[in-house]
C-alpha cells in the first residue's frame, strides 16, 4: 500500500506524537494478540486474476433464483417491484450519504414519509429511522425500557428466533457488567405454540423491564392473546415490546391497538432484496410521547412549516442524544448501513397501499395454509401447530424416520431449498424445520416440494 511504507508510517507517527506502532495497540493485552504469520495464499497478480478468483467463488453458491426456495426465519423471499428498484437506484437518493441536519429536504422528506407510513401499519405515532436488523431493533427496545423504568431484567419467548436472541444478549451485556439486564425467556405451550401465560405471570416481578412477544412468533404462530400479555406486563409496571413482520399488517391487527408500548420489526419484507450480509434493517416504534423520544438512539425526522405559508420543512430532529451527536454517551449506537434501503422501503408501502398490503396478506395466509395441508397429507409429516400462522410453519418429520438435514440434502439434490432446521436450536420440536411460504410461490411450486418430499419419505 502507498501509505504503508517506512517514511508514510514514520510521518504519521510524528504527526500524532507516538514513539513506535507497538504503542497505539498497548492497551490490548499481550496474550490477546497475534504473533504468528497469517498463513494466506499468494497476492494475485492482477485486476484480470482478481476478476476470475471471484466469479469463481462465486459460482459456489446456489441461489434462490435457479432453485426453488423455502427458507425463511429472519430474511424472506418476496416480491420487489421493479419500481423500488428504479427509485433507489436515482442519483438524488443513491449519492446522498450525509448533509447537515438542514440540507437535503428531498432525502429527508422520503425519510419522513416511511416513518409516517410505516407508523400508520404497527399503529404507533413516532418511528425512528431504522437501525441494522431486527434483533439490534430488539436491543434498542430493551435498552430503552431499562432506562425508562430503571430495572434490568426482560422477559422473552423461549421459542425467540436464535439468531435474535443472540443479538439481543449481546445488547444486554454480560452479567457482571455495569449495564447488564437479563434475558429470561418464557416458555411456550407445546400444542399451541402460543407464550405460556402461566410460566410468564410466573417470572413477571418488579425487576421487569420490557416483556418481549413477536407476532408472529417466530415458527409463523400468531399470538391470540397478546392484548392480555400486555396487560399482564403493564399491571407489574413493565413496558410491553411487540416484534412484527411488516408485511403480516395487511390482515392482521397493529400492534398498537393491542397496547404495544414500543413496537419493533424488519423492514425486509417491504421490498428489499435477499442479501447476505445487509440491507435487512429493523425499526423502531412508539407512542408520541416525550418520554420514549428522549430515549431514542436513532436519528429522527421532524416536519415543520416555513415561514412561506402552505411550505413545509424536514429535518432531523433529536440528533444530539444519538452517537452522531454524544458518541459514546449517546443512547446507545446507531449507523446509516440501512437508510437507502429505507428509501426502497417507502416507495414499496407508497406503491402496495392499504389495499395492496391487505391483498399480499391475504395471498400468503391462503398460499401457507395451501402448502401445510398438502404437506399434512403426506404419510410421515406432521405439522407442528397448524392453526393460526402466518407465512411460516413447522414441518415434523419424526413420524418418516429421517432427520432434517437428510431430507434438505434431498431437496437440494432437485434444487429445492428446504425449511430451516429446528433441530439443534429447539430439540423439543424432534426433527423438525421451518418452511416459509411467500407471494411468490405458486400452486405448482407447492405440488413440486411436496412431490419431492413424497419421494423423499418413501
Amino acid at each position: 500500500m502507498a501509505n504503508a511504507t517506512p517514511e508514510a508510517k514514520a510521518a504519521m507517527l510524528r504527526a500524532i506524537g507516538a514513539p513506535d506502532i507497538e504503542s497505539l495497540f498497548a492497551q490490548i493485552p499481550a496474550e490477546h494478540r497475534f504473533r504468528g504469520k497469517l498463513d494466506l495464499p499468494p497476492a494475485l497478480a492482477s485486476e484480470v486474476a482478481l476478476k476470475r478468483h471471484m466469479l469463481g467463488l462465486l459460482q459456489k453458491n446456489a441461489d434462490c433464483e435457479q432453485n426453488l426456495s423455502f427458507l425463511g426465519a429472519g430474511i424472506w423471499q418476496h416480491h420487489v417491484p421493479a419500481i423500488v428498484d428504479e427509485v433507489v437506484g436515482r442519483t438524488e437518493f443513491l449519492t446522498s450519504v450525509w448533509g447537515t441536519p438542514m440540507s437535503d429536504h428531498g432525502r429527508n422528506q422520503a425519510w419522513f414519509e416511511f416513518c409516517s407510513m410505516l407508523g400508520e401499519l404497527v399503529g404507533m405515532e413516532f418511528v425512528g429511522l431504522p437501525v441494522y436488523s431486527w434483533g439490534c431493533a430488539i436491543g434498542n427496545a430493551v435498552r430503552m425500557a431499562s432506562r425508562l423504568n430503571g430495572r434490568r431484567e426482560v422477559l422473552v419467548p423461549a421459542g425467540m428466533d436464535p439468531e435474535r436472541l443472540d443479538v439481543l444478549r449481546q445488547y444486554c451485556e454480560p452479567k457482571g457488567s455495569h449495564g447488564h439486564i437479563a434475558v429470561v425467556p418464557v416458555a411456550w405451550e407445546k400444542a399451541s405454540g402460543f407464550l405460556d401465560l402461566d410460566d410468564l405471570k410466573a417470572k413477571l416481578s418488579d425487576k421487569t423491564a420490557g416483556v418481549y412477544i413477536e407476532n408472529p412468533g417466530s415458527f409463523g404462530v400468531i399470538e391470540a392473546r397478546a392484548a392480555e400479555i400486555g396487560k399482564l406486563a403493564r399491571a407489574r409496571g413493565a413496558e410491553f415490546i411487540v416484534g412484527v413482520d411488516p408485511i403480516s399488517l395487511g390482515v392482521l391487527a397493529p400492534p398498537g391497538d393491542y397496547g404495544a408500548d414500543i413496537v419493533v420489526g424488519t423492514i425486509q419484507t417491504l421490498g428489499a432484496h435477499m442479501m447476505a450480509g445487509g440491507g435487512a434493517g429493523g425499526f423502531l416504534a412508539s407512542r408520541d410521547e416525550e418520554r420514549y423520544a428522549r430515549e431514542y438512539p436513532t436519528l429522527n425526522i421532524s416536519i415543520a412549516p416555513t415561514d412561506k405559508p402552505g411550505e413545509h420543512g424536514f429535518a432531523l430532529s433529536l440528533a444530539h442524544q444519538s452517537s452522531y451527536g454524544m458518541r459514546e454517551e449517546g443512547k446507545d449506537w446507531t449507523g446509516n448501513s440501512v437508510y437507502l434501503t429505507t428509501i426502497g422501503c417507502a416507495a414499496y408501502m407508497a406503491l402496495l397501499g392499504p389495499q395492496g398490503f391487505r391483498e399480499v396478506g391475504e395471498v400468503i395466509v391462503q398460499r401457507s395454509h395451501h402448502a401445510a395441508k398438502t404437506l399434512a397429507g403426506i404419510k410421515g409429516l406432521r405439522i407442528g401447530f397448524p392453526c393460526g400462522f402466518f407465512k411460516e410453519f413447522v414441518v415434523n418429520f419424526d413420524g418418516a424416520g429421517k432427520t432434517v438435514a437428510q431430507v434438505n440434502d434431498a431437496l437440494r439434490a432437485q434444487g429445492i431449498f428446504g425449511g430451516r432446521d429446528l433441530s439443534a436450536d429447539f430439540p423439543a420440536l424432534g426433527q423438525s424445520a421451518l418452511y416459509a411460504v411467500t407471494e411468490v410461490h405458486t400452486a405448482e411450486d407447492i405440488a413440486r416440494l411436496a412431490a419431492a418430499l413424497q419421494e423423499i419419505v418413501a
